[in-house]
Parts: C-alpha cells; sequence; structure tokens
C-alpha cells in the first residue's frame, strides 16, 4: 500500500475501530464487545497478600478499550460493563458483582480513565510507543485516583492503609502493562499502514 493510501486509511482524530466501516451495529458491537473484553479479562485475576484488591486483566482490557474505540465508544463501553456489573452480571473481578464489592471504585475509575485514554488517542497518542506509555500511565493514575478513596470509604482504611493494599502492590504490574501498550497499539497502525 502506498503511503498516500495509508494515510487516508489512518487520518488525525481517528482510532483503530473508526478504520472499520461505520454503522451503527458497528458502533453497538464495539461497545458491546469492549465491554465483554473487560468482564472476561477481570476473570484472570491473582489476589495479592494483604489487599482485597487482585491483580486482574481487567484495567488493561478498559484502558486498550478507550484507546482503540475512543472517548465515547470507550466511556459507553465501560459504562455498560459497569452498570451490567451493578445489575448483577458475574464479571467484576473474581466473578463478584454488585456495588457493594470494595474495589468498585476502581471499575468507576476505569470508565472515566477509558474515556481520557480515548481522547488522547485520538489526538495521536496511540500511534507512538512512547505517547501510549504516557497514555496508559495516566489513565492507570486516574483509576486509583478513584479507586483508592472507594476502597478506603469502603473498608474505614487510613489514606496510608488504602495506598498500602489498593495501589503499591500494583505498581510494577502496571508499569508491565504500559510497556506492552506501547508496543501494541503502535504496532497496530504500522500494521494498518502496511494493508
Amino acid at each position: 500500500m502506498s503511503t498516500a493510501t495509508a494515510t487516508s486509511l489512518a487520518r488525525p482524530g481517528q482510532v483503530l475501530a473508526d478504520l472499520l466501516p461505520a454503522s451503527r451495529v458497528r458502533d453497538i458491537a464495539l461497545v458491546a464487545g469492549g465491554a465483554a473484553l473487560t468482564g472476561l479479562a477481570a476473570q484472570i485475576a491473582v489476589n495479592v497478600p494483604g489487599s482485597p484488591v487482585p491483580v486482574t486483566g481487567q484495567t488493561f482490557a478498559a484502558l486498550l478499550v478507550g484507546t482503540s474505540l475512543g472517548a465515547g465508544r470507550g466511556f459507553l463501553s465501560l459504562a455498560l460493563y459497569a452498570l451490567a456489573g451493578v445489575a448483577g452480571v458475574p464479571w467484576f473481578a473474581e466473578g463478584a458483582s454488585g456495588m457493594g464489592i470494595p474495589s468498585f471504585g476502581y471499575v468507576l475509575g476505569m470508565l472515566l480513565a477509558a474515556t481520557v485514554v480515548g481522547a488522547l488517542a485520538r489526538r495521536g497518542a496511540d500511534r507512538s510507543p512512547w505517547r501510549m506509555a504516557g497514555a496508559m500511565l495516566l489513565g492507570e493514575a486516574v483509576i486509583y485516583a478513584v479507586g483508592v478513596p472507594y476502597l478506603a470509604l469502603s473498608l474505614d482504611l487510613s489514606a496510608s492503609a488504602a495506598i498500602a493494599a489498593g495501589l503499591t502492590p500494583f505498581l510494577i504490574g502496571d508499569a508491565l502493562k504500559a510497556a506492552l501498550a506501547m508496543g501494541a497499539l503502535p504496532a497496530a497502525w504500522k500494521l494498518v499502514g502496511r494493508r
């Protein structure tokens, strides 16, 4: 494919999902698929000693959904995920559901983070490895900014105890997720350019 054709496929302001033929059915399928992907990834869970919050694939999926779908569809996808989980679909981490779980604040944070990283992707953050890593780290910071205080309130923890239980054990894993994303999405754009 010529550079001109690749450029016409991937215009500024687009996210990967925009490369699919536009239709309402496409958007509904992408939103539902993003919610389902996040729910499936949440089932990949490893308990962390001393923390009520497990390490899951959920945050990585939520950030990828936001980045690939854009802010609007990313928000709707994570809103569907959150609402279905509140309604009883057992697809939060470890098959949980409902608002009463201590980790529900992270779900709310994912909704906001998907919106933020989706907006950054529309500005090209998903096309460069370093910008993608920055977008992922910012998205993870948004998740913690909501999740850690929610955890503290729901379990009546001090700020330092909530940080120790709901943030510190996850920093290395989050750095690895950012590194994976910084390779995956820019590579996807390069593949699109080569078609």
